[in-house]
């Protein structure tokens, strides 16, 4: 069985090699494993620390292309060399990467068709309460939008089988976390999760540039997941409205009507 795991990057030559350093290097059940760099317009020697670990599979990006683009990519490369088992991590160092093994072990076993480490938002030193809260509330709505009971739906600390992962097909252009969840949601996968301690702090987000703007894009994600995967919902629900709303004038005159045999009287209308 082989393992692949894939880490999107932007100018992280100084939190690459904790990553790199930390990755196991053998995993009781996977018999190969090879780890691919997603340099998303690095102006900084992150390529050339990759390569100084040993990192033979690399995609560059000319420009900054976002991370849904280099979560696409890290998808694409994983399957093309043959992953059975995809991990993404983060290049800031962020999550531990010695829970690899724990992250993938239901995926092994045969149990889980995707897993995530869940952070524990609510534990996390530098997030604000707004930014908890935010947290806490988009996670609840995905779990609405897709039928699952995941609490944290934004990790970045992630695995997926083989099969679940030729079923991604991502739309949004910002980023990946709550609309691959929907769609596994929606697929019907079996989702597991492990509990995990995130590393200190390293760097600001550069996601967003503010938790209000996440909120915001994150909001349009959730409204085209539901979309995409439950047009009657809100189809139905949205002419609903507008029936009622076109419907209001008349309420006068079936009043009038119940109560009175001539309710126009010897007007048109």
């Amino acid at each position: 069985m082989k393992l692949v795991i894939f880490i999107p990057c932007l100018n992280e030559e100084t939190t690459l090699p904790p990553v790199l350093e930390s990755i196991p290097a053998h995993i009781k059940g996977i018999d190969e494993i090879e780890t691919i760099i997603i340099d998303d317009g690095s102006t900084d020697k992150t390529v050339e620390v990759a390569k100084s670990y040993g990192v033979k599979n690399i995609v560059h990006h000319p420009k900054n292309r976002g991370l849904a683009h280099s979560f696409r990519d890290g998808i694409r490369a994983a399957l093309e060399l043959g992953a059975d088992v995809i991990v993404m991590t983060d290049g800031d160092n962020q999550y531990p990467q010695d829970r690899i093994p724990d992250l993938i072990a239901p995926i092994v076993a045969g149990r889980a068709d995707v897993v995530i480490g869940d952070r524990q938002t609510h534990t996390i030193a530098h997030f604000s309460p707004f930014k908890k809260f935010l947290q806490r509330f988009g996670t609840w709505v995905l779990n609405q939008a897709a039928n699952t009971d995941v609490p944290d739906a934004t990790t970045g600390f992630r695995a997926w089988s083989r099969e679940a992962a030729m079923q991604v097909n991502l739309i949004s252009r910002y980023t990946f976390g709550m609309e691959t969840f929907i769609q596994a949601g929606n697929k019907r996968h079996a989702i597991e999760t492990i509990v995990i301690k995130t590393n200190a702090k390293t760097r600001e987000s550069r996601l967003f540039k503010s938790s209000l703007q996440h909120a915001r894009r994150q909001a349009l994600i959730i409204a085209r997941s539901f979309i995409m995967y439950k047009p009657g919902v809100v189809f139905l629900g949205l002419s609903g409205i507008t029936l009622l709303l076109g419907l209001i004038p008349f309420v006068k005159y079936l009043f009038d009507f119940l109560l009175n045999h001539h309710p126009f009287g010897a007007h048109h209308l």
